[in-house]
């Protein structure tokens, strides 16, 4: 009876929260307190719908739920798409890593490939970078040194600064973020 009352939108949403759940259920951030990994997906999802910018789609929304299943889970695109369709896994391809390669080669990839993101993509990219950055200053990996969180927020920013579109909304959480972050470590 529920679903009758729910729009088609939200639906498709918590379907792709809940399949999120699933695949990152023993998976914990990195940080001392070991949040569960779903949290950072719903809060990259949350932060492009409080946005309320003009791309800010539902399949936006299930894609950044969903943005790094393909990267750190066993399900793959092929599953991502049977599940929810081309729209959603094409969101999902356009901002995963390709694991094979070399982390150094990866984080290259993020920045030159940033101009060729679809504004949907650029989204999920702009908020997952500012939810990483954040959680730095929150709640930072303990084995991680100052320095290595600091060349982290200047990555992100290379990232960030590499997309061919940026949300005015969510610069200013980002361009929040990495003050905060560099603040709590003293640059």
């Amino acid at each position: 009876m529920l679903r009758c009352m729910l729009s088609e939108d939200m639906t498709l949403l918590l379907a792709a929260t809940d399949y999120a759940a699933r695949a990152h259920r023993d998976q914990r951030r990195k940080g001392a307190g070991k949040a569960p990994y779903i949290n950072h997906c719903l809060t990259v999802s949350q932060s492009i719908s409080a946005s309320g910018d003009t791309h800010a789609s539902t399949a936006v929304l299930c894609a950044a739920v969903l943005h790094d299943i393909v990267e750190d889970t066993p399900v793959s695109d092929a599953d991502v798409r049977g599940w929810f369709g081309a729209a959603i896994a094409d969101l999902v391809a356009e901002v995963t890593d390709d694991k094979s390669q070399p982390k150094a080669v990866r984080k290259a990839a993020q920045i030159t490939h940033g101009p060729h993101l679809s504004p949907g993509a650029c989204l999920i990219k702009l908020a997952d970078k500012t939810s990483n950055v954040l959680d730095l200053a929150l709640d930072p990996p303990p084995d991680w040194s100052r320095q290595r969180m600091l060349e982290y927020v200047s990555w992100s920013e290379r990232v960030v600064s590499s997309l061919s579109y940026r949300s005015p909304a969510l610069m200013v959480d980002f361009e929040a973020a990495c003050q905060r972050t560099r603040a709590a470590f003293g640059a």
